[in-house]
């Protein structure tokens, strides 16, 4: 096989993972009405919730502890440069931004798709190699409604809850550098904060994580339903879960920082 032809195949995959990622997303949408509270069923409305502990919750302290630590040396790496020039008011500016615009949302998917990609992937592997989505089809059941929709919806709810969780934690390691290296207060800190923050940031961060989820939970599911095999096969989809998941999140999020840059939403105007 030469070069042009493994490129052609490989565009060719590439293609084919696009139409089934779109197509298993609108299938998906509708069926999420079922696993909604009211109006939907309530066995699969408590799997949501099952499925945002397991997403969300769980998450939490690795999340947390890595934007700590980002905040930190963001804070720390932007002091050493702003100190020469006698703007260390800037380093709120900085941090406050970074997290809101950038760091909270990427760091937030990327701790959960390192967890919630391969788990989900190796989930669905396995009771497709066990004959348990076979299983679910022979008793009328749909598969997609039975373990996609509740995992979607939690991750939907959770994702954005958890980018707030991280954005605040990222922005408390750059209060407590400036209060060690420069006896910054609080209440100081906290004022310079809240005029860096503009809503259409804050908007943008949620809509992010909504994108990030959506890929996290589709090619997750995706790569489980691909398995044939035994076990070695579980093993390789969830590795392919993460890397695809890591892959495209950084690719939607570049795309989605090129249209914030183009939109002109980069200045505070």
């Amino acid at each position: 096989m030469n070069v042009l032809e493994q490129v052609g195949r490989a565009a060719v995959a590439q293609v084919e993972d696009a139409g089934a990622l779109t197509m298993q997303f609108w299938s998906v949408l509708g069926k999420l009405p079922r696993v909604l509270p009211i109006v939907g069923s309530r066995r699969r409305w408590h799997s949501a919730v099952e499925q945002m502990f397991a997403i969300g919750a769980s998450a939490l302290p690795m999340t947390g502890a890595m934007s700590l630590c980002t905040g930190f040396i963001l804070a720390l790496q932007s002091a050493s440069e702003l100190r020469r020039f006698g703007a260390m008011e800037f380093v709120v500016n900085l941090v406050v931004i970074g997290f809101i615009r950038e760091l909270g949302p990427l760091i937030t998917a990327l701790s959960v798709s390192g967890r919630s990609a391969s788990a989900i992937s190796a989930e669905i592997g396995t009771m497709l190699v066990t004959e348990e989505i076979d299983a679910l089809r022979v008793m009328g059941l749909d598969p997609v409604e039975f373990t996609l929709a509740p995992k979607y919806l939690g991750a939907l709810v959770t994702l954005p809850c958890l980018t707030i969780l991280s954005t605040l934690c990222g922005i408390l390691a750059g209060y407590l550098f400036l209060a060690v290296s420069v006896d910054m207060s609080l209440r100081i800190y906290l004022q310079a904060a809240a005029s860096a923050i503009l809503l259409r940031d804050v908007v943008f961060m949620l809509v992010k994580s909504q994108v990030f989820a959506t890929i996290i939970v589709h090619v997750g599911c995706l790569e489980g339903l691909r398995v044939r095999g035994g076990p070695e096969a579980v093993g390789h989809a969830a590795t392919a879960a993460v890397v695809k998941s890591t892959f495209l999140i950084i690719l939607a999020d570049l795309g989605a920082t090129a249209i914030f840059y183009l939109m002109g939403w980069s200045s505070a105007a």
